[in-house]
């Protein structure tokens, strides 16, 4: 089992940053990718940034450029530097990590961004 913490949302105004924090702990050895989803109020889950274990990152179209993705595999941690945030960036954030082919999800952490 690999254990997924999530943390640094909140509340921001828009043009602003947040960064989102994610640790792994559990059954953390051969973590393949990590990334980062969102679901906005009633919409579907959709995929944010991901991250392999090589360093190698992967963008939905809407945050390219604003987002960047990053992964500390010595403290097991997943980072989302968030900037230019605007109000359909409002969503609860998903950290996500794969392991010989199961996925697994944290509890989410919500990002509510002002007008």
């Amino acid at each position: 089992q690999v254990h997924l913490v999530e943390s640094g949302g909140g509340l921001v105004q828009a043009g602003g940053s947040l960064r989102l924090s994610c640790a792994a702990s559990g059954s953390i050895s051969s973590i393949d990718a990590m990334g980062w989803h969102r679901r906005a109020p009633g919409e579907q889950r959709e995929l944010v940034a991901t991250v392999t274990r090589g360093g190698s990152t992967n963008y939905a179209d809407s945050v390219k450029g604003r987002f960047t993705i990053s992964r500390d595999n010595a403290k097991n941690t997943v980072y989302l530097q968030m900037n230019s945030l605007n109000a359909e960036d409002t969503a609860v954030y998903y950290c996500t990590a794969s392991r010989y082919g199961i996925n697994y999800w944290g509890k989410g952490t919500l990002v509510t961004v002002s007008s």
